[in-house]
């Protein structure tokens, strides 16, 4: 099963790129707003994760819950519009591979945080050197990725 769950991580890191330069275009088509078109993007997600909900038989009254939730545990959601809205606003300005390096680093460095101190309830996984020196080859491969051509180029 770990097979499949990696997979599908690796899929949905395929898709962001996509989905940048999709929203960059429905951003054209609609007045140039990256606001409009992360709220587009957003709005269509949350149909089809409704459809999903309704297909699947989800108990759609487990929502009249929702009160019991502390405020911040909705900031997911919020999070995920601010993704939404930065990919869509940096793709076009920085491309798509800078701008994913970058966002991956942050990842890289919040995820060791979040794992070494098991914040929010993440299970707690030690920080060990091949941990570290992953996380160091990713940040040397972004520094190659946004400055490579800059260091290596012909003279």
């Amino acid at each position: 099963m770990t097979y499949f769950y990696s997979l599908l991580a690796l899929t949905i890191g395929l898709v962001v790129p996509l989905q940048a330069a999709i929203n960059h275009q429905l951003k054209a088509v609609i007045g140039h707003s990256t606001v409009l078109a992360a709220l587009v993007s957003f709005s269509v997600g949350t149909l089809a994760l409704f459809c999903i909900a309704l297909a699947t038989g989800q108990k759609l009254t487990a929502l009249f819950e929702l009160p019991k939730a502390e405020p911040w545990m909705l900031m997911g959601g919020l999070l995920g519009a601010l993704f939404v809205f930065g990919t869509t606003l940096l793709a076009p300005k920085l491309g798509a591979a800078t701008m994913l390096s970058l966002i991956i680093t942050g990842q890289i460095i919040a995820s060791m945080l979040f794992d070494r101190f098991g914040w929010l309830a993440m299970p707690i996984k030690e920080i060990s050197w091949p941990r570290l020196l992953g996380a160091a080859l990713v940040i040397i491969g972004v520094l190659l990725v946004n400055f490579g051509h800059e260091w290596f180029k012909a003279k």
